[in-house]
């Protein structure tokens, strides 16, 4: 099968190199605005041609949109306009109500599959794509019924030969859990990596006191504002809900702390460790 990756990024790249390693894509244009990451994809055999987005999207079956969210409310009605009735467009953004809110009324809206592999890390570009990255991990397809039946059938064949287990759900529902889950992380991240540069002027001294457990809590501090910026701001409202109870429950440990009321301390860390029963 012949695929079009819309950028050869982290996301792309990896969903490239494992359909070509399972021997379900033969042949693989990308198309990206970054010269380097075409040159670095080609030279590591993650795509076959580097193309111009019209040409790909032609000659491909599959077209694969991996580019932040709000390029890609931008550039999925050019791609349905391009495409026939026998090919089948995949996002893969981790937002969902805008993207397909930007295409609700295209006349080829049933050619798209919106669909977010529920994996990525603190990396980017192509040199950090792996072809044994989504093994055993969740993808959510969103308004499957709005999706033609062919296209839905590609698209969980997709996440079968990317090894992941697939979930449904609304973009709205979509949108509100990623939130919770995913969002919610990141600001946290980026939060407490400003707390700590703010306070501890020493680089030296976080390099070498930090623990484990610092480093991954702060480990996706290092992602990148040109993916992160569009998400929130998609899911604005979702993530100031989600922002505001995170905040309530800082207030409550802070308070503990002030008031030197430390069962209360223990009742909050006693709370949150029912979270090992959920995440083994």
């Amino acid at each position: 099968m012949k695929i079009a990756v819309i950028g050869i990024g982290l996301i792309g790249g990896s969903i490239a190199l494992k359909l070509r390693k399972k021997h379900f894509a033969d042949y693989v244009f990308g198309v990206d605005f970054n010269e380097k990451h075409l040159e670095d994809a080609k030279s590591l055999g993650i795509i076959d041609e580097i193309s111009s987005l019209e040409n790909a999207v032609k000659n491909s079956e599959l077209i694969i949109i991996a580019i932040p969210v709000d390029a890609t409310r931008e550039v999925l009605p050019s791609v349905l306009n391009l495409v026939d009735n026998h090919q089948t467009v995949m996002d893969v953004g981790s937002t969902k109500s805008g993207i397909v809110y930007a295409v609700k009324n295209h006349p080829k809206r049933n050619r798209f599959v919106p669909f977010h592999p529920m994996w990525g890390t603190e990396d980017s570009g192509p040199k950090s794509a792996t072809a044994e990255s989504f093994g055993g991990k969740a993808a959510v397809i969103c308004n499957q019924n709005d999706s033609a039946e062919d296209a839905l059938e590609l698209a969980k064949e997709v996440a079968k030969n990317l090894d992941l287990h697939l979930l449904y759900m609304s973009a709205e529902d979509h949108d509100i859990h990623t939130a919770y889950i995913s969002h919610i992380s990141h600001i946290t991240s980026y939060a407490l990596a400003n707390t700590v540069l703010e306070k501890e002027r020493e680089e030296e001294t976080i390099f070498q006191l930090a623990s484990s457990g610092f480093s991954s809590t702060v480990r996706l501090a290092k992602s990148h504002p040109e993916m992160w910026v569009p998400i929130f701001k998609q899911n604005k409202e979702n993530i100031l809900d989600v922002l505001n109870e995170h905040i309530s429950q800082l207030r409550k440990f802070k308070s503990a702390l002030e008031k030197e009321n430390y069962e209360l301390l223990e009742e909050l860390i006693t709370n949150a460790n029912r979270i090992r029963g959920i995440l083994k």
